[in-house]
């Protein structure tokens, strides 16, 4: 019952508005990330966060994981 008025409410949104959802979901989870690791390092830097969030988000990718490494060698805490 509640799965399908949601279902009913996603299928009514427009392209647009579709696209609006995902990137708000999307950012919702990065400030989740974001937070999880300054209550774990502490007060970091607005760069060293930024690539912190990006490598819990896609270190999972050895390729993309050792490029984020790289990136993270070069900022400063």
């Amino acid at each position: 019952m509640i799965e399908r008025a949601y279902q009913q409410r996603m299928d009514a949104l427009s392209p647009g508005e579709r696209v609006a959802r995902s990137m708000a979901m999307f950012n919702w989870s990065r400030e989740i990330l974001a937070r999880q690791i300054l209550a774990e390092m502490g007060p970091i830097s607005h760069e060293r966060l930024k690539w912190e969030v990006a490598l819990r988000m896609y270190g999972a990718e050895r390729e993309v994981r050792g490029w984020i490494e790289r990136q993270l060698a070069h900022v400063s805490t």
